[in-house]
């Protein structure tokens, strides 16, 4: 199964639940307008975008004449991947590189990582792995069975050791065996602790420190699943760690995939990868034209 099916099966609970029975041959009238509307709150792109949308929608309509909802949808689709357009191309230059990921406990960090360094290992790179999360028991075990399917060299330390110090380390392997990738895992944490939010800085001074030439993209993890309360959390971190992209997992478990609109609109924070389930090759990198078609 390609990856645009497992995203269209993965979004089959926002497309089947929210947006059913919304489109087809019938002309557009203004009850239309309010389904669809209610709808686009529902699936969690949240009123600001909503608004938005549906306000260029009114004024695409008339503007092309579109007749039908299914000429309607056609046009909504190409303004939802407008919306999540990044505004830059991630990861662009052959470069060193560092992904620091983030979010709170629970949310499939330790798992997207493992993905993420497959991803990278199969298009070239050399990917090391760093196991900064030390409170939560056996973290770097987890990583490591992750390391080992995709082939990356990982560096840990015992159980409460400083994270700051394991990145330390880890870029000094990274430098020894000649890594240009470098992905480090961080302990889950409320938005809300600020002695959790400092140590993320901490690392990251760590990084320009030693690794100052390398791109730093700080990633955070959200479930979809939590719909406008990833928000919340996409706002927090970003105040604290400096984000520069989202990767949206537990797709295939929500009917909120709308969550991809609203952090990108609302905050300017771009979705960078997505995951539709558990195997290594369910991740892949967000292709805005692709997740529109397949939520609507």
């Amino acid at each position: 199964m390609g990856f645009f099916e497992k995203l269209k099966r993965g979004l089959a609970k926002t497309r089947d639940a929210v947006f059913d029975g919304l489109f087809g041959q019938d002309r557009i009238t203004e009850e239309f307008y309010e389904e669809l509307e209610e709808a686009m709150i529902m699936a969690d792109i949240g009123m600001r975008t909503t608004t938005k949308l549906m306000t260029s929608l009114r004024r695409g309509v008339s503007d092309m004449k579109v007749k039908t909802r299914d000429e309607a949808r056609e046009l909504l689709i190409s303004y939802f991947a407008d919306v999540m357009r990044p505004d830059a191309e991630f990861l662009s230059t052959p470069q060193q590189a560092v992904f620091l990921i983030v979010g709170v406990n629970g949310v499939g960090k330790t798992t997207s990582i493992g993905k993420l360094a497959h991803i990278y290992a199969v298009r070239g790179r050399k990917p090391l792995l760093a196991a900064a999360d030390t409170f939560r028991a056996a973290a770097a075990e987890q990583l490591a069975v992750w390391a080992e399917r995709s082939g990356a060299p990982i560096v840990k330390h015992k159980e409460g050791s400083d994270p700051a110090a394991v990145v330390f380390d880890a870029i000094a392997s990274f430098k020894a065996k000649r890594c240009d990738l470098l992905i480090c895992d961080t302990a889950g944490r409320l938005h809300n602790k600020v002695n959790l939010m400092n140590e993320l800085n901490k690392i990251r001074r760590v990084i320009a420190r030693e690794l100052p030439e390398a791109q730093c993209e700080v990633l955070l993890v959200l479930d979809a699943t939590t719909g406008q309360n990833a928000i919340a959390q996409a706002r927090a971190f970003g105040e604290a760690a400096g984000l520069t992209g989202i990767i949206l997992t537990k797709l295939d478990g929500t009917a909120k995939g709308g969550v991809a609109l609203a952090v990108k609109e609302e905050l300017g924070i771009p979705v960078r990868f997505v995951g539709v389930g558990e195997s290594i090759d369910d991740m892949h990198e967000f292709d805005p034209d692709e997740f529109a078609r397949a939520l609507i």
